[in-house]
């Protein structure tokens, strides 16, 4: 145990003081910060607008708060997956440099040791996205805020759900890794693409219906669904008062991804965290075995 814990020390120190991984980890929430500014914003509000019927209105603070909570969900579900697979690069770099090999020299077994990359990684990831969360957060509170408590603490644990998917899943990726070259070509893959994939940048209901039911078999769809209906349940109870018939704002919902559909059956909050749970449990499993194969 004090071994694992002084190389998860170790692990995490290198990270923050390596300004490489550490700014390439920000990179994700800076991107869609910068497309916010630039069309997301305008997107996100026609997706509103263009879901409510023409003879009825909302506030622009609500409209701002709906705006609001759909980007900060977006920029908390990708980043959670993006900064893991940037934080988890130490463990590929180790294999470069060479230093893996005196972990193996040393009396250190090889299970600890994948344990602490893991555990290294998943420590930071949570420091960055909890950081991200403060600052969305009080961006929230500036332009409209509709949350509870019992909101902001399932956002929170979303959040520690989805560091922990997006952490086993770059450690298996990783797990095939030897170079630096593989880590930057990776990373790119995963901060140009998970974005689209998981609903982030688009709202998967105006994909076609195939891609549709291809996305709806990802785990990280459901992860942004959550933090997408934690981040803006407020803002459809304030649009139910203020008169809106529930069957806009649940068109609004289906709009936006906060309700999902397999292969036309609704998605339920409980089997969102069952499918996402699951997915980390099976990750985190076939992590370990994979390792233990390795060392044998």
């Amino acid at each position: 145990m004090k071994t694992c814990t002084a190389l998860i020390k170790r692990n995490t120190k290198l990270f923050f003081k390596d300004k490489g991984m550490f700014f390439s980890s920000l990179i994700t929430p800076a991107i869609l910060l910068v497309l916010y500014a630039t069309f997301l914003g305008k997107v996100y509000r026609t997706s509103f607008t263009t879901a409510l019927p023409d003879v009825l209105k909302i506030s622009d603070n609500l409209l701002d708060g709906c705006v609001g909570g759909q980007l900060i969900s977006s920029i908390l579900a990708v980043s959670c997956v993006t900064v893991a697979f940037c934080s988890n690069m130490l463990m590929v770099q180790d294999k470069a440099n060479g230093c893996i090999k005196d972990f193996k020299t040393a009396p250190v077994k090889s299970s600890t040791l994948a344990m602490s990359y893991y555990f290294a990684s998943l420590l930071s990831t949570l420091i960055i996205c909890l950081t991200a969360t403060g600052v969305c957060l009080a961006y929230l509170a500036v332009v409209g805020w509709y949350l509870t408590i019992a909101d902001v603490a399932l956002m929170l644990s979303d959040i520690l759900l989805l560091g922990l998917f997006g952490t086993a899943l770059s450690s298996i990726i990783h797990f095939f890794l030897s170079s630096q070259g593989q880590i930057s070509a990776v990373g790119t893959i995963v901060s140009s693409g998970y974005g689209f994939i998981c609903g982030a940048y688009m709202p998967i209901s105006q994909f076609s219906e195939g891609l549709q039911k291809v996305i709806s078999f990802l785990p990280g769809t459901y992860g942004t669904s959550l933090i997408r209906n934690h981040a803006m349940r407020g803002v459809f109870a304030e649009m139910e008062k203020q008169g809106i018939p529930s069957a806009v704002v649940a068109k609004v919902q289906d709009s936006i991804d906060c309700n999902l559909y397999f292969f036309g059956n609704k998605v339920e909050l409980p089997v969102m965290y069952i499918i996402l749970g699951g997915t980390v449990v099976a990750l985190i499993t076939a992590y370990i075995f994979m390792n233990k194969f390795k060392s044998k």
